[in-house]
């Protein structure tokens, strides 16, 4: 797959113990990605943050919170990316999905020399 240019990025907010049929949401949000065929998809665990509920979750040692935030990232062209879209809808319960413009500089992936 060639990208390029000008995309567009979803990012996706949600906590790192939200389940979906007992798997975590990020997981299923990178297969699903993949699935579909879109240029790819990163998880991200955050070591401290809050959300709309205003409970802070933490990494540091003397907190119980256990819950981190994750942010699953992904770019492709504005069309794959707002037909994804649906399915974020059916998998985010709690949480923040955001839209933004960018521009692809550089997009290589490994050849099979490279593994």
């Amino acid at each position: 797959m060639r990208l390029s240019g000008t995309a567009l990025r979803v990012t996706i907010f949600i906590g790192e113990n939200d389940i979906w049929h007992h798997k975590p949401v990020y997981t299923e949000i990178v297969h699903r990605a993949h699935k579909a065929g879109l240029a790819g998809a990163s998880v991200f665990r955050g070591i401290e943050g809050y959300g709309a509920s205003s409970l802070i979750h933490t990494a540091r040692l003397l907190s119980l919170s256990e819950d981190l935030p994750v942010a699953v990232v992904i770019v492709d062209d504005a069309e794959r990316i707002r037909a994804f879209l649906p399915q974020l809808d059916e998998l985010v319960s709690e949480g923040l999905v955001i839209l933004d413009d960018c521009e692809v500089i550089r997009y290589v992936g490994r050849t099979q020399a490279d593994t």
